[in-house]
């Protein structure tokens, strides 16, 4: 059985358990327990099957220290806890008929993302199919540059975990968080710093399929394309949750990039606003 078959198997089984997990429990985050788990589990499928092809096994080692990371990370926030369902899936259920969230709980938070999270490992498969190809400099690059993205995602992550820490801190002791929001370190530059570095991972480790084949388009760039268009839909609905609760959002919004980190724009004025 070939590795590709051996994942889709293992993607149905995830599949049907997480929705099985979801409708037992009542809890919507089954996907996101297992989202930093599953794809060290289908790389390190294509590694092994090749006999640990050194490109192979540099890109399971890769996602490896990405899923460590991100687990970690989930976990700390209380993610695998009873009760530690994503809060936007309360907000949607409250939007939505108990039939139309029914539905949308099986074909998209079930089906969909279990389908992108198997679909974004899939370069594996192209280098697989490729046969063995000897490392080269664009290994090693792209190598470096997913490893600063973990690093910047990591930093993102600290930077949301201590503000967070804060705002528990200042509500036990009775006062009001001011800010409500991030503003400082990466979130200065970008309003997502975390969902930029999340997809640029995937969009290099798309960049050994490049590398072991010299073609720059191949069938599995699907998955980093439809991870960014997860990602440009949870991004969206996030706002407009943080929007609703924070009306000084707005300011930030009109000054800071919405994902990829850039210089802030410069505050208008009244003088600004009255001669725009």
């Amino acid at each position: 059985m070939g590795p590709l078959i051996v994942c889709l198997f293992i993607c149905a089984a995830i599949t049907l358990a997480t929705w099985v997990a979801s409708l037992a429990t009542r809890e919507y985050s089954w996907v996101d327990r297992i989202w930093s788990i599953a794809p060290i589990v289908y790389v390190w499928v294509f590694a092994v099957s090749s006999g640990f092809d050194g490109r192979l096994v540099l890109m399971a080692v890769l996602v490896s220290a990405w899923g460590i990371r991100l687990t970690f990370n989930f976990a700390r926030k209380g993610g695998y806890r009873p009760g530690g369902e994503d809060y936007r899936w309360a907000v949607l259920r409250g939007r939505m008929s108990r039939a139309g969230f029914a539905a949308f709980n099986l074909l998209f938070i079930s089906i969909y993302q279990n389908a992108v999270i198997l679909l974004f490992c899939l370069p594996a498969a192209t280098v697989f199919a490729t046969g063995p190809v000897p490392l080269g400099p664009a290994d090693a690059v792209l190598a470096v540059v997913f490893l600063a993205l973990l690093a910047g995602e990591t930093v993102a992550d600290q930077q949301q975990w201590a503000f967070h820490r804060w705002k528990t801190a200042e509500r036990a002791a009775g006062r009001t968080p001011e800010p409500g929001f991030l503003q400082t370190g990466l979130f200065r530059f970008s309003r997502h710093p975390n969902f930029f570095f999340e997809q640029a991972q995937w969009w290099v480790f798309y960049g050994f399929a490049v590398a072991a084949t010299g073609v720059w388009l191949h069938w599995s760039v699907a998955g980093a394309v439809l991870l960014t268009t997860l990602f440009i839909g949870s991004t969206i609905f996030t706002e407009s949750i943080t929007r609703a609760k924070y009306p000084d959002y707005d300011d930030y919004r009109a000054r800071t990039s919405p994902i990829v980190p850039w210089f802030p724009r410069r505050a208008m004025t009244p003088v600004d606003e009255c001669t725009a």
